[in-house]
């Protein structure tokens, strides 16, 4: 990972290109982020730089909290993360990472939580198919059959079965970066990204790319 930075999903929009074209985006909010800690291989094992985003009051954080961020100089941060970066050396505690590490046309990968839909049965969930929806059949969005009779004379792992749906991590990959603005600290990306707004993301390069 060369570059990584922490932002947050202000919504979509869409832009249009020269021909007429219609293209989805997603903006985001990327940084600023201060670092607020170094991490070396000598002190803790493995190379790092923490760094922090989002403004809050002092009396949101705990004493430990804002003793760690008033060590490094930084003001109150809502949100803290680890980036393992390969140029972690040419970072500062006390450095500012903006938008302007990304360029249109970069290929990122963008991590949120996803949103929250509850309990879910099985065909919201995860797709399955309903039952017969007509002559009197009562059994129409069950989770269906759920194995063999006597022998195992169990549910299987891995049975797909209505439970809590979303708030859990995910990823999507390659997408492109479509529109950088360096005043606002915006980037604009090609399609959805996880979460609701205003949902913390992490952007970073894309490992596929």
């Amino acid at each position: 990972m060369q570059k990584a930075i922490l932002g947050k999903k202000l919504g979509m929009t869409q832009l249009f290109t020269e021909d007429g074209t219609v293209i989805p985006v997603t903006v985001i909010e990327a940084g600023p982020n201060a670092v607020v800690q170094k991490k070396t291989v000598e002190n803790d094992g493995y190379n790092a730089i923490q760094v922090g985003f989002g403004e809050c009051k002092e009396k949101a954080l705990n004493k430990p909290l804002m003793g760690h961020l008033a060590k490094a100089g930084v003001s109150p941060k809502k949100h803290l993360k680890e980036f393992r970066l390969e140029d972690c050396e040419s970072y500062n505690v006390g450095d500012v990472i903006t938008a302007e590490i990304f360029a249109e046309g970069d290929k990122i990968d963008v991590t949120g939580i996803s949103k929250g839909h509850g309990f879910a049965g099985t065909i919201k969930r995860w797709g399955t198919h309903r039952g017969p929806m007509t002559h009197g059949s009562g059994y129409h969005r069950g989770v269906g059959s759920m194995g063999a009779c006597s022998t195992p004379s169990r549910v299987m792992k891995n049975k797909r079965l209505p439970g809590h749906m979303g708030v859990e991590q995910v990823t999507v990959q390659n997408l492109s970066v479509v529109k950088v603005d360096l005043e606002k600290n915006i980037i604009l990306v090609k399609g959805a990204v996880p979460g609701p707004k205003g949902g913390i993301l992490t952007v970073k390069d894309s490992i596929k790319a």
